[in-house]
């Protein structure tokens, strides 16, 4: 192989490494996301109250999240769950609808899903796998736990929800869409918008 051409292949290769070796995207820490303000939408689920968090705009979910997740046509949804008895809830029944005017369902994503999505919709190819683990794992910090019980020695929780919008186009602002949580001790729906 000639001098100048192994130079090239080298440099080349120490490039793609440093390249691939950072962070994929930038999450803000979750201790920077302020409370779900007190007057938030909310609704009784028989021992539980749900709350929703005002939508969040392009320009905070791509502050939150470095990846502008409305135009990619999923719908970031902020919950807060209060426990109002002293019994625990089991939160890993619960299962959370969202409809929009249409009376059209969106999918509920995993935070997975959504990772996948933004690598995706960013068109990133190449990339260190701890990178991509960091990335999970700094998304999934924000996702809403619903596997842990609600008890009453932690009887708050708040956490994001991801929606994916029907036809896949960008998620629109000041459309009305209804929550609906269903298999809490009772059915609580809250209209949002």
């Amino acid at each position: 192989m000639a001098q100048p051409v192994r130079f090239t292949v080298v440099l080349v290769a120490a490039l793609v490494t440093a390249s691939c070796s950072t962070a994929l995207f930038k999450i803000k820490p979750v201790t920077e996301l302020p409370a779900i303000p007190q007057d938030a939408r909310s609704a009784d689920a028989g021992g539980v109250t749900v709350r929703v968090a005002p939508l969040l705009t392009d320009e905070e979910s791509q502050e939150l999240f470095e990846a502008n997740l409305p135009l990619s046509g999923v719908l970031p949804l902020r919950l807060g769950l209060v426990l109002q008895s002293g019994l625990a809830i089991e939160l890993k029944r619960a299962r959370f609808h969202l409809r929009d005017g249409q009376n059209r369902e969106w999918k509920l994503l995993s935070f997975k899903q959504v990772v996948s999505r933004i690598i995706k919709d960013n068109e990133v190819v190449a990339y260190n796998p701890d990178s991509r683990k960091q990335f999970e794992k700094d998304f999934g910090a924000y996702h809403l736990d619903l596997e842990t019980p609600l008890v009453s020695t932690e009887p708050q929780r708040e956490g994001f929800l991801f929606f994916k919008k029907p036809n896949k186009r960008p998620v629109e602002t000041g459309q009305q869409l209804t929550l609906t949580v269903e298999r809490l001790p009772q059915t609580a729906t809250i209209t949002i918008n």
